[in-house]
C-alpha cells in the first residue's frame, strides 16, 4: 500500500478496470476498422480504425474515453456503409 501511496504523491494514477475494458475494446474495433478499410480499398475508414487504436493514449478520462470511441464507430460505421 505504500507503494501507492508513493505514486499518488508524484501525481501517477492507476486505470480503473473500466477505462482498461474501454481502452481494449475500442482498440479491438479499431483494430477490425483497419483491416476491413484495407481490405476494401477505404481510405477514411482505415485511418478511423487506425485513430481507435491510438486516441486511448491521449484521453485519461474513462466518460471522456467512451464518449470518443463512441464517436469514432460511429464515425467508422457511417464512412464504411
Amino acid at each position: 500500500m505504500d507503494q501507492l501511496d508513493t505514486l499518488s504523491s508524484l501525481g501517477i494514477t492507476l486505470p480503473t478496470p473500466a477505462y482498461l475494458a474501454g481502452s481494449l475494446l475500442f482498440g479491438v474495433i479499431g483494430m477490425v476498422a483497419y483491416y476491413y478499410g484495407k481490405r476494401t480499398d477505404l481510405p477514411v475508414t482505415r485511418w478511423l480504425g487506425v485513430a481507435l487504436m491510438l486516441y486511448p493514449y491521449l484521453v485519461s478520462d474513462t466518460l471522456a474515453l467512451y464518449a470518443v470511441g463512441s464517436a469514432l464507430c460511429a464515425a467508422a460505421w457511417w464512412a464504411a456503409h
